[in-house]
């Protein structure tokens, strides 16, 4: 008796279900936004490009022949950095209703087949903050953590380069100015006792001199006359 799980490669004409899983995955993410867009002929056309692009790999599962399951992967390297060939899944979801029947397993299982076939060394994954069955379900299958991601919206991340640059200025400026005053009170300090100095020998030396000649100098009434 056939398995009621299958997979098979991504086809054209299972861009609407495609897209409609990938909408489903975002409105049970707790950070959506970061998953896929909420406008479904953008994310049509996006992934479509994807499946479509070198080195793209889109399986969807099937549970009694009807498609309830997706896994979007690439495969990556060699690159500038390393020599290893790696495949990267961009995205795995399957639907509530057909969950816990083998369906997220066929799926990885196709992913591997693909990573066998190209060589690659690592099976990557990057599970959404918050998406602790699909970090679970990773962790069973060996899945450990690599890197941490962090992201911002470009704008965003604009606002604050621009607010952050002049308090990052005025902050150094402070502190150069701070070190210059510091070292110029180093620097008075220094040439005031260096003037104490001088002017303490050119004392000393004149008390030397004054005592050597009182010492010197002979008595008026000292002198002795003969007759």
């Amino acid at each position: 008796m056939p398995s009621p799980v299958t997979v098979r490669p991504a086809r054209p004409e299972d861009l609407d279900v495609l897209v409609a899983l990938s909408l489903a995955a975002r409105a049970e993410s707790v950070v959506g936004a970061q998953l896929c867009t909420d406008d479904a002929d953008r994310l049509r056309h996006q992934i479509g490009a994807l499946v479509g692009e070198p080195g793209a790999c889109g399986i969807v599962g099937l549970l009694d022949g009807e498609v309830c399951g997706l896994a979007l992967a690439r495969i990556v390297g060699p690159s500038l950095f390393t020599d290893e060939v790696a495949v990267s899944i961009e995205a795995v979801y399957v639907a509530e209703g057909a969950r816990r029947r083998g369906v997220g397993h066929a799926l990885l299982g196709a992913v591997v087949e693909e990573a066998q076939r190209a060589g690659a060394a690592d099976v990557l994954a990057v599970p959404l903050p918050g998406a602790r069955g699909m970090l679970r379900f990773l962790a069973r299958l060996g899945f450990a953590p690599a890197a941490a991601h962090r992201v911002a919206s470009t704008e965003a991340l604009q606002r604050r380069l621009v607010a952050d640059a002049p308090a990052r200025r005025s902050t150094r400026v402070g502190l150069d100015d701070l070190i210059a005053r510091r070292r110029r009170a180093r620097a008075g300090r220094n040439a005031t006792a260096a003037e104490a100095a001088v002017a303490q020998t050119g004392r000393s030396s004149i008390s030397m001199q004054v005592s050597r000649a009182e010492h010197t100098r002979r008595p008026r009434g000292s002198s002795t006359t003969t007759s």
